[in-house]
């Protein structure tokens, strides 16, 4: 994997659900260096119980569990989240297991043993998944997700407020300094008058979603976003 593929995982938060320690622990130890975060679950009562609880991006489960089916815990989370991106792994290439995975909208089935091509190939696919959301790259490998109005790092993920959402497109579309006269009609377009106050408040909290030293004050002027 180059840097730049791993660089883009780092975003993103995986369930690992694996009942052989072995597979698990040397399968873990990969996903632990590329992903920004990884749960792991041994059963499906386990794995269920952290999607319901955590914040997941992804989730990579077998099939054939000890005392359970990675399938019907996929069914049953898909009650609640069509969105949720979801890898399967299987030894087994049974054709009622492959029918029944295709009603589930996955990103990939990967057979058993899972090779390096076989997991680069489903990790790629799982990021083609996001061509569609408009996504920026900003400073120190934050991220500006447009269509879920937030900013991302590899620790956190800052939820913006309509006018920060509009802000920032702007600073990004633009690449100049923004100046107050813009701010005020594009952006404090709510029928309220933009004081000073206003203003001072509405950057300093912007500022606490954005990484250090991104958003430049140029003095007398407006602002520009620093890439």
């Amino acid at each position: 994997m180059n840097k730049e593929f791993i660089s883009k995982l780092k975003n993103f938060t995986l369930l690992y659900l694996e009942d052989e320690d072995g597979i698990r622990q040397n399968m873990g130890a990969i996903f632990q260096s590329i992903f920004k975060k990884v749960y792991f679950a041994t059963n499906t009562q386990e794995a269920y119980e952290i999607f319901l609880n955590e914040k997941l991006d992804l989730i990579i489960s077998d099939i054939r569990l000890k005392r359970d089916n990675g399938i019907d815990l996929i069914k049953r989370i898909r009650k609640d989240n069509t969105k949720i991106r979801v890898i399967i792994s299987s030894a087994h290439t049974d054709l009622n297991y492959m029918l029944d995975a295709t009603e589930l909208n996955l990103v990939k089935y990967i057979i058993k043993p899972i090779s390096q091509t076989k997991l680069n190939q489903a990790l790629e696919a799982f990021l083609n998944t996001y061509k569609d959301d408009i996504i920026y790259k900003l400073k120190n490998n934050f991220l500006f997700d447009e269509s879920k109005s937030q900013i991302i790092d590899q620790k956190k993920v800052y939820k913006l407020t309509k006018k920060e959402h509009n802000f920032l497109k702007l600073l990004i579309k633009k690449n100049r300094i923004i100046s107050y006269e813009e701010i005020q009609n594009l952006i404090w377009n709510d029928n309220n008058v933009m004081s000073q106050n206003a203003l001072r408040v509405f950057i300093k909290n912007f500022r606490k979603k954005l990484p250090t030293d991104s958003l430049n004050n140029i003095q007398g002027l407006g602002y520009r976003l620093l890439f």
